[in-house]
Order: structure tokens, then C-alpha cells, then sequence
């Protein structure tokens, strides 16, 4: 899906000119990219959360020629999904009280320290 793709939606279900929508569109991404790069973190209810996270310098490998090189300190994007999507994309039904699951996943992205490189490792941001 592009953003050319939900400008359209937008315009189909919404009613908006396709000006109008295209503006919501652009106003929306615009505030998330700018919530981020202040390094705020955005939760979506029903939807998940995004988060920068801080990466500190370290030492990788080159895996074609075995030489060792740092890997500059850097600030990367996750993306968490919640319960919700997570039963939708698996065929299951949703959660019965998103409120009361929102508000415990909620508490516990205060209290967890996940790092997506701790799981994925440096292969998922392509460094």
C-alpha cells in the first residue's frame, strides 16, 4: 500500500475531495514524523505503538570479508504491534475489552525493556 493508496481511501470513505484528503494524509504522517524525530512515543490504540530507541556505537563484521568495522551510534524506529492487530492478522478474534488490553499493554511498554535488536538483531535495519 502507498500513500497514494490511502489518499484514495480516505476519498472513498470519507467524502473528502481528493485535495482534502490528500491534506489529512500529508497532515497526519507529518505529525507522526515530527512526533518521532523529538523522540516522543506514538501509541495507536487498537493499532500498537512506535518508539525511538537510542542505539549505542559497537563493533560489527563484515560478513563477506570477515574485517571487523564500528557501527555508528544511531536512533532507529520500532514498531509494536498490540493485542488487537496481532489477533486480526492471525485470523483470531478480537480481544473482548480493547480498553482494559490497551491499558495493560500500555503499563507494560512502560515497564519492558525490548529492543528490537535484542530479537532481530542488526540484519532487520539492514546495518
Amino acid at each position: 500500500m502507498t500513500k497514494a493508496d490511502i489518499i484514495e481511501g480516505v476519498y472513498e470513505k470519507v467524502g473528502f475531495s481528493k485535495k482534502e484528503s490528500a491534506e489529512i494524509v500529508e497532515l497526519v504522517f507529518d505529525t507522526l514524523k515530527e512526533t518521532l524525530e523529538r523522540g516522543d512515543k506514538i501509541k495507536i490504540s487498537g493499532f500498537g505503538n512506535f518508539q525511538v530507541r537510542q542505539k549505542k556505537a559497537r563493533v560489527g563484521r563484515n560478513p563477506q570479508t570477515g574485517k571487523e568495522i564500528e557501527i555508528s551510534a544511531r536512533r532507529v524506529l520500532t514498531f509494536r504491534p498490540s493485542q488487537v492487530l496481532k489477533s486480526a492478522l492471525n485470523g483470531e478474534a478480537p480481544p473482548e475489552n480493547h480498553a482494559e488490553i490497551d491499558a495493560r499493554e500500555e503499563e507494560a511498554d512502560d515497564n519492558d525493556e525490548f529492543d528490537s535488536e535484542d530479537e532481530f538483531g542488526d540484519e532487520a535495519d539492514g546495518k
